[in-house]
This record gives C-alpha cells, sequence and structure tokens, in this order.
C-alpha cells in the first residue's frame, strides 16, 4: 500500500512538472471526454457517435455529478497561466473557464433544469441519427431503438424534475412533444423503407418511445400546464448574468442599450435613404409630400406582395441559395465550401422557436451534409394569420434570410470553422453563438453592399437589421424589466415594420430564449470591429482574404478572434 501511495505522489508530481501545453492537453482531454460521456444527446450532433444509444443522466444524481466534475477542472485550469501557454492553448483555455463558470452559474443559480421543459426535448437527438450518413443506415437504426429504449427512464427524470415552469415554456413544450411522436410514427417510415431488415426490431422499440412520449404529453398537458405558475422574466440580476456568460463580451448591458439605441435610429435614417427613390420606380410617383415613416412602409407593403406560399418556400429557398453561391463566387467574397447543403422542411419537433435554421455537421463528424430548415405556415393556422406571415418573409426577404443561414452566412462561416485545427478540441465543441450570429448578420451587410438584390434586398436587409437591433433591445426589456405583450407588439410593428404574426413570435422567443436574442446584435457589432481593425491594419487585402483570415479561427467569441488575428 505505502509502494502504492509514493507512485501515485511521484506520478502528481511528474505530471505538475510537466510543461503547462502538455497539462493543458490533459485537462482538455478530461473535459472533451467527461462531456460527450455524460450528454450524450449533444456528443451525437457533435458528431461522436460513442454514446448514440444513450440520454443524460437528468436525474439530481446526474446533475451533482455534473458540477462536481466542472468544479475539479476549473480548479485544475486556474492553476494553469496563459503566460506558460501557446497562444492557441491560452484562449482555449480562457473559453473553457467560462464556459465552466457559466455552467456553475445556470446549474446553481438558474437552475433551468427546474423549470423549463424545453430542455427535455428528446426530437433533436432521435432525428439527428437518422439525418445523417455517418455510417450504414441499419447501424443508425440500431443506435435509434437503444435510444428509444431507453427514452421513458429519461422522460420519467425529467418528470421528476420540473416544477412550476412558466406556462409558455409548458405549452411550447406539449406542441414539440407532438411533434416527436409525429415524427416516430410517420416520418421514421421513410428510413424503415430503406433498411427493412431493421423494421421488426425498431418498431417494438418505437411502441414503447411513443407510449412513454405519449404519457410524458399527458402528464404535462393535465399535471404540469395547470400548477404552471413561474414567471418567464428571469429579473435584472439573473438576466445581465446569463447575459454575460452568453455573449462573452466586453459590453456590458448598459453600454448594448446605448449603442442599439443609437444604431436604431441610423438604422431608419438609412432605410429612408433606400426607400425613397424606390418608391418612386416602384409607385411612379413622388414621395415628397410622405413622412419617412410612410415611404418605408409603402415599399415594404409593395415588396410584401412578391411572396412565397406553403407549397414553394422550401424550392424558392433552394433557388435563393443558388443565386446567393453564384454571387458570392464571382465576387470573390469569401472562399466557398466544397461540402453540399440541403434545404428541407423544418421537423415538426424543432418549431415554435425560430421560422429558420442551419444545421450543419458536428465538429466532430466527418463528412455529410448541412440542412437549411424552413417552417411553412401550419396546417391549422387561418389564412390572415399565413398571409401575415407571407407578407413578412417575401421573396426579398427570403433572399436575404438565405444569406443568413446559409450563403454566405451560418453554412459557410460553419464549413469554415470546421477545418480549423487545434492542439484540443475545446473551441470546437465550445462554438460562441456571439460569433456565429454577429457573422450570419454581416454576411447580409457584406453582400448587399456589393448589390446583391438590389434595393429591395436591401430594404429587406435593412428591417433585419432593425430587427436584430430590436431583438437586443426586447431581450432586456423583457427580462430586466416589466414590458407586456401588447407593448411590444406595437412597439416591434411600429420601430421593426414587423407584420403583427412576426411582432408576436418574436414576444414568443423573448421569453422562450433568455439573453440569445442579444446574441444577434452584439455578434454583429462585435464582428464589423474585428473586419474594420483587420483592414486598417493590412490595408490593399482583397476581401477574401479579410474574410477567411477571419473565419480562420473556428468559432470562438469575437473578443478572441481579435486575440488570435495579432502578430
Amino acid at each position: 500500500m505505502l509502494k502504492k501511495l509514493i507512485l501515485t505522489i511521484a506520478l502528481s508530481s511528474l505530471a505538475w512538472a510537466a510543461p503547462a501545453d502538455d497539462r493543458f492537453a490533459q485537462v482538455a482531454g478530461d473535459f472533451l471526454e467527461g462531456y460527450l460521456r455524460s450528454n450524450p444527446e449533444t456528443a451525437t450532433m457533435l458528431g461522436d457517435h460513442r454514446y448514440d444509444g444513450e440520454w443524460s443522466d437528468v436525474s439530481k444524481a446526474g446533475v451533482d455529478r455534473n458540477l462536481d466534475f466542472a468544479k475539479e477542472l476549473l480548479a485544475r485550469l486556474e492553476s494553469l497561466q496563459n503566460s506558460e501557454l501557446s497562444r492557441e492553448n491560452a484562449v482555449d483555455r480562457d473559453m473553457l473557464i467560462h464556459y465552466l463558470k457559466g455552467q456553475l452559474w445556470s446549474a446553481g443559480e438558474l437552475k433551468e433544469w427546474r423549470w423549463n421543459p424545453l430542455v427535455y426535448n428528446p426530437g433533436p437527438a432521435i432525428f439527428a441519427i437518422v439525418a445523417r450518413d455517418y455510417a450504414p443506415l441499419p447501424q443508425r437504426l440500431e443506435a435509434v431503438s437503444l435510444r428509444l429504449e431507453a427514452l421513458p427512464l429519461f422522460l420519467q427524470q425529467a418528470r421528476s424534475q420540473l416544477e412550476n415552469p412558466p406556462p409558455l415554456h409548458c405549452q411550447t413544450a406539449i406542441a414539440q412533444n407532438n411533434g416527436t411522436i409525429a415524427f416516430l410514427e410517420n416520418d421514421l417510415e421513410e428510413f424503415l423503407k430503406k433498411a427493412p431488415e431493421k423494421r421488426t426490431r425498431v418498431e417494438a422499440a418505437r411502441r414503447l418511445a411513443v407510449q412513454a412520449l405519449k404519457e410524458y404529453g399527458g402528464w404535462l398537458e393535465k399535471d404540469l400546464l395547470p400548477r404552471s405558475h413561474g414567471d418567464f422574466r428571469l429579473g435584472r440580476d439573473r438576466w445581465r448574468k446569463k447575459l454575460y456568460f452568453t455573449l462573452e463580451s466586453s459590453l456590458t448591458a448598459d453600454e448594448l442599450q446605448v449603442r442599439a439605441e443609437k444604431d436604431l435610429a441610423r438604422t431608419h435614417q438609412e432605410m429612408t435613404r433606400v426607400a425613397r427613390p424606390l418608391y418612386l420606380r416602384l409607385m411612379h410617383r413622388s414621395a415628397d409630400k410622405l413622412s419617412d415613416d410612410e415611404v418605408c412602409r409603402a415599399v415594404l407593403n409593395k415588396l410584401a406582395e412578391q411572396r412565397p406560399n406553403s407549397q414553394t418556400i422550401v424550392p424558392l429557398a433552394g433557388e435563393s441559395l443558388k443565386k446567393a453561391t453564384n454571387f458570392v463566387r464571382d465576387r470573390q467574397l469569401v472562399s466557398l465550401p466544397q461540402e453540399p447543403c440541403q434545404i428541407i422542411e423544418m421537423p415538426e419537433f424543432n418549431r415554435g422557436v425560430a421560422i429558420a435554421y442551419c444545421d450543419s455537421p458536428g465538429p466532430l463528424e466527418n463528412g455529410g451534409t448541412t440542412y437549411y430548415a424552413i417552417a411553412p405556415t401550419p396546417a391549422d393556422w387561418s389564412s390572415e394569420r399565413s398571409l401575415s406571415f407571407y407578407r413578412e418573409y417575401n421573396n426579398a426577404m427570403l433572399d436575404d434570410l438565405t444569406v443568413h443561414e446559409a450563403m454566405p452566412g451560418h453554412f459557410l462561416q460553419l464549413m469554415h470553422a470546421n477545418k480549423f485545427k487545434a492542439p484540443t478540441k475545446v473551441r470546437a465543441i465550445l462554438q460562441s453563438g456571439t460569433f456565429v450570429e454577429g457573422w450570419a448578420t454581416y454576411a447580409e451587410q457584406l453582400m448587399v453592399s456589393n448589390g446583391y438584390g438590389g434595393p429591395a434586398v436591401h430594404m429587406q436587409q435593412l428591417k433585419m437589421r432593425l430587427r436584430l437591433i430590436l431583438n437586443a433591445l426586447l431581450d432586456q426589456k423583457v427580462h430586466a424589466g416589466q414590458l407586456s405583450q401588447e407593448e411590444a407588439v406595437r412597439w416591434l410593428m411600429q420601430a421593426g415594420f414587423q407584420e403583427e404574426g412576426e411582432a408576436t413570435a418574436k414576444w414568443r422567443r423573448a421569453c422562450l430564449t433568455s439573453a440569445q436574442l442579444s446574441t444577434y446584435y452584439v455578434g454583429n457589432c462585435e464582428v464589423n470591429d474585428l473586419v474594420t481593425a483587420y483592414r486598417k491594419a493590412h490595408p490593399g487585402e482583397s476581401w477574401q482574404r479579410v474574410h477567411d483570415q477571419i473565419l480562420a479561427f473556428g468559432s470562438p467569441a469575437p473578443r478572441y478572434i481579435s486575440r488570435l488575428l495579432k502578430p
């Protein structure tokens, strides 16, 4: 026993004496393995498929175990000094420390696992297995079967944790749960037809899972919802803290508000500058006697006449992607990825928060397809509500949305990020929403500044810019203030020229996703600042070179890219 103790102490001393980069690599490796093992659903989406048949342990014991793991890693990281590390490792150390502190605060103070049923949505973790061709379909269906068989325990643990959520969160969880059931009962058939030898195995697991989901949905609707009286507002202190961990920015909440209000006024002025000559072209008469607001509103209303419907929106998005890709190639704005991007109709279990999203292969995945998902209006919507939706997402707006979600926005940026290689995989899995959304909104500006879509798309891009500014202000007014739904909808319609349906949906999203709406505006400011600083330091470089350099470090928060760009 004594010899074993001496050997342990000796090995510990050698590890402590090892070069700092080696010690960081060990901590990073321990984090990665522990993180993936304890978050199997996230591991699947990141592209590590060792745990595809499992679910996270979301019991109280599982939460406590993860907190202990985070505390241990944090202590080891804080024993290292950046001055002893390479530049790449110093950045990744700071990112990991920020992430771990955020997790400890979130689990210990915010405690969404106690009141937010949306964190237990199982649909994406099932869909991710069948959606990507990372292995032969029979092998993936076997993993689906294992995950479906384990689903009842996961849902049971979720039920044991949830108490008093906000009503809106509970209602959204019910709708998403129904979407997961529909996917298993209907959409999974497409995959079973291609691998009939797995039907018996999958159907047995599917029956078990669907029964568990129906019981869970009944519990959500009949038990939890009637006693759901939680407040969706985080309150000023908790919102500010969550904002800090979400943004990973030096910009404070007060600074954000001041900058956003100034940009709101400037964007209104720019929209008027674009709208007045466009009004003359579209209306064939002068706008001299109209106010700026009247001109902008009239032009936007005219553009809304050219719009898709539920049958055409997905194919139109595909055409828009081709146009944007050709434009970026012709103008040599940034290096194009070789990977494919496929337009799909958004699965029902992911609806209820955003109109569109980009689902790219995880950074640990080898190859794979990126999905640009877009949601047509639900079949049970009234004709008036659907009309409002498609007026908002008219043809010109769809072109701008495609720029944001795909080219040269999320899809292009994430493909660049997946090519980045660092000494460890920390940065690959700790992607910054601030940078990701900041680049996508910057991409919108980049395209229209180079003439993409002409004044019509420029108007929609400015409307989207108003939206991202208002997003940040709405986030703060909702969670650090007392803004009501009626006030919010009226304000968004007036200041942002939004359709009532879009304004109502944005209110809903602000309630459901605290701090996330601020990532667009803060990220946009910081990416613009990065580009400006880089061009000043490297005059004469081509746009392609400038943008390739900005995108060359993965997806860390902009403040880290600023460090990495320095000579």
